[in-house]
């Protein structure tokens, strides 16, 4: 997409902290980070969220986030990891350029990624199974 700005970074338009690149995505620090090595997973081809990432590139995606958050375990010695993917503006999306978020998580860091656990009704499961199998 011509304005895309993860276009034009993936793409190598614009300079960013290039973690790793392949002939499918560009991985980045953000410029942003919730923690100390925050970094972002993103396609070189447009795609505005999960649900037109083409299903070879999302499995891709999700090898590469697998590899990226052992590589940088090892080397920034992090306690734990998030890989977070929003889509939609409701589920926290701010650019709307498929990307994961691949997070390093510390002992003590103050990122919250959480939420209080709710009930299934069974109700509400039986609704779900119908809906889901339809």
């Amino acid at each position: 997409m011509e304005n895309c700005i993860f276009c034009k970074i993936a793409g190598g338009e614009i300079p960013a902290a290039t973690l790793y690149e392949d002939e499918d995505f560009r991985v980045i620090l953000d410029l942003g980070p919730a923690s100390k090595g925050h970094a972002l997973i993103l396609p070189k081809v447009h795609a505005a969220n999960i649900y037109e990432l083409p299903d070879e590139l999302a499995g891709k995606a999700m090898i590469l986030a697998k590899k990226m958050a052992c590589r940088m375990t090892e080397a920034l010695k992090c306690d734990g990891f998030n890989i977070v993917q929003n889509n939609g503006e409701t589920a926290g999306q701010t650019v709307f350029h498929f990307h994961m978020h691949l997070i390093p998580r510390y002992k003590g860091d103050g990122v919250g990624l959480s939420w209080t656990p709710g009930t299934l009704s069974e109700d509400e499961r039986e609704e779900i199974l119908a809906k889901m199998r339809a």
